[in-house]
């Protein structure tokens, strides 16, 4: 059994948003001249990609996924190994984007990650994000018991 846990649009919010509105005016410019075809190719792609992370709990497997274009899955699985262990860690991201009139506009977001460690305590890719620190406890003692790996 495979469970795939979204982490991040790879273009932020801004870039989700004007890769949507290039697709419909793709859309619109395809009735006009068959460039519009390139249009809706970059409109998708920055529109769509996004970031996962792919756990096969029956393999024991772990996989960080790019998903171009929203489908195409890419990224080397990794095994998970007796060693390795899970933690917390507060994630902040912001955004800028600016008007034509240079007007900031700023986003920041706020959760938390739970990491997959390697035995040296070095930090290999994060699994899940939470909005609470509760919720990321509660996620991390579950992902402890599923993938059999020390309590930290």
């Amino acid at each position: 059994m495979k469970t795939t846990n979204k982490l991040d649009r790879t273009f932020g919010p801004f870039g989700t948003s004007t890769g949507l509105f290039m697709t419909l005016g793709g859309i619109v410019m395809l009735y006009f001249s068959l460039s519009g075809i390139f249009v809706i190719l970059i409109g998708t792609f920055v529109g769509l990609t996004s970031t996962s992370t792919i756990i096969d709990w029956d393999n024991r497997k772990i996989k960080y996924s790019n998903n171009f274009f929203g489908i195409f899955k890419t990224g080397p699985w990794i095994n998970i190994e007796s060693g390795m262990k899970l933690g917390i860690k507060r994630s902040n991201k912001g955004w800028n984007a600016y008007s034509r009139s240079n007007i900031p506009l700023s986003l920041s977001f706020s959760d938390f990650r739970i990491i997959l460690y390697d035995s040296k305590n070095k930090q290999i890719m994060p699994v899940m994000k939470t909005k609470t620190l509760d919720a990321a406890r509660v996620e991390l003692e579950i992902l402890n018991e599923k993938l059999d790996l020390p309590k930290t």
